[in-house]
């Protein structure tokens, strides 16, 4: 069976052409993200698999640019970050998942159901003609802060998102029999 997904041009493309298309972009244009788009992209992430269903994690969308900027330098000072129209961080909810599974959904599932939803918002982003790449490295208080986190809700990603004339480079990648046993 080949899945085939509508662009918004009327293409569609199968989708493991989506996931050869998705690249990390680190620069990006001065150009508003459609609120259509977003609310399209919030909503594909919305229905991301998640442990028990619980969903158990929070999304803060930042737009405001002083925030951007104070979160770039919290990313160990990639500026970049701050340019992006949009920036999306992505919470574990631990007590959520905790309450249902103990500890192991706290250390585990929750980062799992965060992790899940920002590689939804990757695809997503990368239908829509839009750009994003992975912000992993970060000061977790300051960004906790800058995303109004709450107490129980951990940063696991940091996505810049936005339209770029980047095209992507040609990356060298494992061998299947590297990686699977």
């Amino acid at each position: 069976m080949i899945l085939k997904i509508n662009l918004p041009v009327g293409v569609t493309m199968e989708f493991s052409e989506l996931i050869k298309k998705r690249f990390s972009a680190r620069s990006y244009l001065p150009k508003e993200v459609e609120k259509e788009k977003l609310d399209k992209l919030l909503s594909m992430i919305a229905i991301a698999p998640s442990a028990g269903n619980l969903q158990a994690y929070k999304l803060s969308v930042i737009t405001e640019k002083q925030k951007k900027e104070e979160l770039a330098y919290a990313c160990m000072e990639q500026t970049f970050i701050a340019d992006a129209p949009v920036v999306l961080v992505f919470l574990a909810d631990l007590r959520a998942s905790g309450k249902k599974y103990g500890d192991r959904g706290m250390r585990l599932f929750a980062i799992q159901d965060a992790t899940i939803a920002a590689t939804y918002a990757q695809l997503a982003a990368t239908e829509l003609g839009l750009a994003t790449v992975w912000i992993g490295t970060f000061e977790t208080q300051e960004v906790m802060r800058l995303s109004n986190a709450g107490e129980y809700e951990v940063p696991v990603a940091v996505i810049p998102l936005g339209y770029t004339t980047e095209k992507p480079d040609k990356k060298t990648r494992k061998k299947l029999e590297q990686l699977v046993k």
